[in-house]
């Protein structure tokens, strides 16, 4: 029996726990789920392991997880904490919005970590024959095989009550779980969960646009102009130059020998930096370095001409940027890029799962944000066509177009993409996460209702409260817990 550990974090109850290409940039400089914020007070758990099956739907053929039973009341509800495309931490054991519902309501939490991130290594490395074992499919089996195991290991009531929480990709996964394993899990809250695998994501970036806009019409105006100074200079050996200053790139660029990847991946880059600060806009992840960085305060850089013309502005913010994430230069070139997704060994540098969430791109979701619906404002060098070689060229020849389209339509016939069909999950959006658009938005079905709350971003719900929360947020936590006590009752 092929089995591997996945990784545990506890407090109190024990004495012994969105283009991939965002997404991958996001956990280094926004953060995916970023860290909420800490109180000194706060002792953190340490990790626990659990056994679990490679292969749940092979009988012959395990991942880590964090467990606080501090506010936990006799006959209370489990509370479980789905960690997506990147490592469990346990920051999120003693601190969150779920760790305030489990102090009302008496829950013991549990954190279980994603099979193949962070700690959790099931292979013995990220070989493209290793992966075929990474799907949301597994992970679900995964998370209903650690109920069922847990429930004996603590002997809870046969009674008791699970409730699924998780945000983004494992927001998904908390409403999947519940429609799945109905038997297992009894509500689950999903926040800014997409639930429609889609391979061309051309509306990410028009809600990044339309956010913008909302504040600054100038702002937006700024970026045109700027996008068209830069195609001005990249076509010029001394704009080259003074590209490669201002934005401080690692390598020079050669018009002789650059590729048109290489430019791609640059301006896709650079329009990267604008989904980031939309995407997690005013969250409460004031431990983040991009915390700060907000859609106002770019506009007021971008929009500011005592700084110098549009270009000169916008290289200030990608300075601003990298220097927030701490970058020493921004790096374009496609071929490095393609070379560091290309190590299958379990090293630093993929602890953050780059290449993990690009697999799960290219064989189940899509997701890839292009520049198509807003070539003015981004550029249209990166089309979808750009991401489909980037499978290409890290997993092979066999991970195109036709496998890719064939992947989505089953991950959607599988899981009834935005036709979703469930009962006691409440799906949590934001206005201005460009998440939105994949997920549910409206909701006729008083058993799986919809919370939509203008002004907020990615996962917003989720985070601590803060005194400087807008109105709709606050009321939107109160709502989820009412939602809660009605599932337990």
């Amino acid at each position: 029996m092929h089995q591997f550990l996945l990784a545990l974090f506890f407090v109190g109850l024990i004495n012994n726990s969105i283009s991939w290409r965002t997404f991958m940039r996001g956990r280094s400089k926004y953060g995916n789920l970023g860290d909420p914020i800490l109180s000194e007070d706060h002792e953190l758990p340490n990790e626990q392991w659990f056994t679990q099956f490679l292969d749940h739907y092979n009988p012959t053929d395990a991942r880590r997880y964090f467990v606080n039973g501090e506010y936990y009341k006799k006959g209370g509800p489990v509370f479980l904490m789905i960690s997506g495309e990147g490592a469990a931490t346990a920051k999120w054991m003693v601190e969150g919005q779920w760790i305030e519902y489990a102090k009302h309501f008496g829950a013991l939490c549990f954190q279980v970590e994603h099979r193949y991130y962070g700690k959790s290594h099931p292979t013995s490395d990220l070989s493209v024959k290793n992966l075929i074992y990474l799907s949301s499919q597994q992970a679900l089996a995964d998370l209903a095989y650690f109920i069922e195991v847990t429930n004996l290991n603590y002997k809870l009531p046969n009674d008791t009550k699970w409730i699924a929480f998780g945000g983004s990709y494992a927001g998904s996964l908390a409403a999947w779980l519940r429609s799945k394993y109905p038997h297992l899990v009894h509500g689950a809250v999903s926040a800014s969960g997409p639930l429609l695998a889609e391979i061309d994501f051309q509306e990410y970036y028009v809600v990044v646009e339309n956010a913008i806009k909302e504040y600054s019409e100038a702002c937006i105006d700024s970026i045109v102009e700027a996008n068209k100074q830069f195609h001005i200079m990249l076509h010029h050996p001394i704009g080259q130059q003074g590209i490669a200053k201002k934005f401080v790139l690692c390598d020079p660029i050669d018009r002789g020998s650059t590729k048109h990847n290489d430019i791609s991946n640059l301006y896709e880059t650079i329009a990267s930096n604008f989904a980031g600060i939309v995407q997690y806009n005013k969250d409460n992840r004031n431990n983040s370095a991009m915390a700060n960085m907000t859609i106002e305060s770019a506009c007021d850089i971008l929009t500011n001409e005592t700084l110098g013309i549009a270009i000169d502005r916008l290289a200030i913010l990608n300075t601003k940027i990298l220097n927030a994430s701490k970058e020493k230069c921004l790096d374009y070139m496609y071929s490095k890029m393609i070379h560091k997704l290309r190590n299958v060994s379990w090293t630093n540098e993929q602890a953050e799962g780059g290449r993990q969430w690009m697999y799960q791109t290219c064989t189940e979701f899509g997701f890839f944000q292009t520049s198509t619906a807003r070539p003015n404002l981004f550029s249209e060098t990166f089309p979808v066509d750009f991401f489909i070689q980037q499978c290409i060229d890290v997993f092979g020849p066999r991970y195109n177009m036709h496998l890719l389209k064939s992947a989505v339509y089953r991950t959607n016939i599988l899981y009834g993409a935005l036709n979703l069909k469930v009962t006691n999950v409440v799906f949590v959006q934001g206005s201005v996460d460009p998440w939105h658009i994949l997920g549910l938005t409206k909701s006729s079905n008083p058993q799986m209702p919809v919370i939509y709350i203008n002004g907020t971003a990615h996962c917003a719900n989720m985070y601590p409260p803060s005194k400087n929360d807008p109105p709709q947020l606050a009321n939107a936590r109160i709502d989820i817990a009412r939602f809660i006590y009605q599932w337990l009752n």
